[in-house]
């Protein structure tokens, strides 16, 4: 007898599968399929065998089926058609029609339109306000009130002598409720101590933006003022800062930790560290007088160690004078704040919008926490930079003396025709027209470098200054080269913005820039302060006929001789019967925005940014 082996397995009992259907048998439950036709059929057969059905309805509704046929069928139709038509089809036709458009149109019109959609783009920039202001919409309506008033004899006046004066000084203005202009210093309600101090530097009434923008400055206004080199911008917004520091000073004294009460920025180190020695000028004389307290200067710039400035960060800042990228430094590194900071002033700010500073600029926008009045002063502001100041400061008012890029009448311009080999030779002749201190001007940093080295080796007592150079060698240039100890100084355009040198009677500029700011703002380091001046420019075959036609209007403009090569070159805009009006984008007279060095420059800079850099491996 065997036993059952316990481990042995069962056999799994499946679920049965479910039954197929056979389309051959016969069931009730299957339903075969009818297509649409045939039941559309069954159903009119169905009609047709009803007794209340008329021969009418049934043609009624045979004619209705057709007509819903033959629209699906158009519909059909139209969506093949929109498939073959392909998108080089559609851009040809719209390209053919506008083509038509313009045949209609003149010269002067198509670059009227075209000079319009670049400035559109241009206006298309955010505004320069703070982050916290565009994150929350905020906008100001009111500019900033101040307890300065004019004398009541100058409010007395009527608009028509105001405006007797402005044309006497040659000074435009626009806005609204704009400021009385003032002719003396005494009626500005200047302390007695600067009053002294311009005195002695036989400084005795204001120049024409002085007469006006200060007066504005001091309203608490925002200011855009544009006016020749060497016309005297900087006392024209440091005295109105320097007022404002003293009466915040005067009401409670500051304490380490507190200020600054307003900053002054520059394109570049050379031209803040001017401005920061004036502002020590003008405040050492007041405090000299005993009557009122010594004010603070922070000069702000890359290059310098900021610990030589620790007695100064150890106190009450009142007025910080900085490069864009050391401020940035200092305020992220919270060295001190602009919580209480309300005067901004961009010295040379077309150059500091242009020169690629603008981002930099928002940047320290965001770090304002109230409102604050704002001045933008430069020799040459275009339009389009006029524009787009406006659109970002409050009820501002345009102190304009001359055209904004015209050049001072009080330089004699020589043009000279002179060959790229004979330049060096020719340097050395041009030299003997007048006594030193003379500058000398290239776009080339290497060029500069070797002009130095040839006229030291014939015996020049030759600076040389340009952006490669460490921030100790180009001091020692500009001191060396104030004081007398240099009889030349060699540069590049860093030297051009805004520095002021005594008695400079003579200007080369050795290789022509090829944007016509430049030679304006080159030629305006001589002839300042109401002295006259020479500048020498050298052109030849490598200069663009562009540049070259800027050169000539300008000439033409300030009543200069035009030499016989410059007179031949043609404007081609008068052959093709356009408008003779200044570029919007650099002030140029000879081309429009559509052949604009400036533009090209900054799109390839722009594009240069954006591109990605090789790093070469990984």
């Amino acid at each position: 007898m065997t036993s059952e082996n316990p481990t042995k397995r069962r056999r799994v009992q499946r679920s049965p599968s479910p039954p197929l259907y056979n389309l051959d048998d016969e069931t009730d439950d299957y339903v075969p399929y009818v297509p649409v036709s045939q039941r559309r059929q069954e159903k009119l057969t169905k009609l047709s065998s009803l007794g209340g059905t008329t021969k009418g309805t049934r043609d009624k509704q045979r004619e209705q089926e057709e007509i819903e046929d033959e629209a699906k069928e158009e519909e059909r139709r139209k969506e093949r058609a929109r498939k073959e038509r392909t998108l080089l089809m559609e851009a040809q036709d719209v390209h053919s029609r506008k083509a038509e458009e313009d045949s209609k149109k003149t010269v002067e019109q198509k670059t009227k339109e075209a000079e319009e959609e670049i400035l559109e783009a241009i206006k298309s920039r955010k505004k320069l306000l703070s982050d916290l202001e565009l994150a929350k919409g905020i906008q100001y309506t009111e500019s900033l009130k101040t307890s300065w008033r004019p004398p009541k004899y100058i409010r007395d006046r009527t608009e028509q002598e105001h405006h007797h004066i402005r044309e006497k000084h040659a000074i435009l203005v626009e806005g609204e409720d704009i400021p009385p202009p003032i002719e003396h210093f005494v009626d500005m309600k200047i302390p007695n101590a600067i009053l002294e101090y311009l005195r002695t530097n036989r400084i005795t009434a204001p120049t024409p933006i002085q007469l006006q923008g200060i007066p504005t400055a001091f309203s608490g206004r925002d200011l855009i003022g544009i006016a020749f080199t060497g016309s005297g911008k900087t006392l024209a917004f440091c005295l109105p800062l320097i007022m404002l520091a003293l009466e915040e000073e005067t009401k409670v004294p500051f304490v380490r930790g507190e200020g600054p009460v307003g900053v002054i920025l520059c394109p570049s180190r050379e031209l803040a560290n001017q401005t920061y020695e004036n502002v020590l000028t003008w405040t050492s004389a007041l405090a000299r007088e005993g009557k009122y307290p010594q004010l603070n200067t922070l000069l702000c710039i890359g290059g310098i160690s900021m610990s030589d400035q620790s007695h100064t960060m150890s106190k009450g800042l009142h007025i910080v004078v900085a490069t864009p990228g050391r401020l940035i430094d200092m305020l992220e590194k919270k060295k001190f704040t602009f919580n209480n900071c309300k005067f901004l002033c961009m010295d040379e700010a077309d150059r500091m919008i242009d020169l690629g500073f603008e981002d930099d600029v928002r940047n320290i926008m965001s770090f304002f926490k109230r409102q604050r009045q704002t001045l933008l002063f430069s020799a040459t502001m275009p339009r389009k930079i006029q524009d787009f100041a406006q659109s970002s400061l409050i009820r501002p008012v345009l102190v304009n003396v001359g055209r904004a890029g015209a050049a001072n009448l009080d330089v004699l311009q020589v043009i000279e025709y002179v060959k790229q080999e004979a330049k060096m030779v020719y340097l050395l002749e041009c030299l003997q027209k007048t006594p030193p201190p003379v500058i000398i001007f290239s776009e080339n940093k290497n060029e500069v470098d070797d002009i130095q080295e040839y006229l030291l080796l014939k015996g020049v007592e030759a600076v040389a200054i340009h952006g490669s150079k460490t921030q100790e060698e180009r001091q020692y240039a500009i001191k060396s080269f104030k004081s007398g100890a240099k009889d030349v100084m060699v540069a590049s355009g860093v030297a051009s913005k805004g520095l002021d040198f005594n008695e400079i009677q003579h200007v080369i500029i050795f290789s022509m820039p090829k944007e016509i700011e430049d030679y304006v703002h080159q030629i305006g380091r001589t002839g300042r302060s109401g002295k006259t001046g020479i500048a020498t420019t050298f052109v030849n075959m490598n200069t663009p006929e562009q540049t070259l036609l800027d050169l000539k209007y300008l000439l033409m403009e300030a009543g200069q001789k035009v030499p016989p090569f410059l007179t031949t070159v043609e404007d081609p805009r008068v052959s093709q019967g356009g408008m003779l009006k200044g570029c919007p984008v650099c002030g140029g007279l000879g081309h429009g925005i559509s052949n604009c060095p400036k533009l090209e420059e900054t799109q390839r800079r722009q594009m240069a940014s954006h591109r990605p850099q090789d790093e070469g491996g990984y």
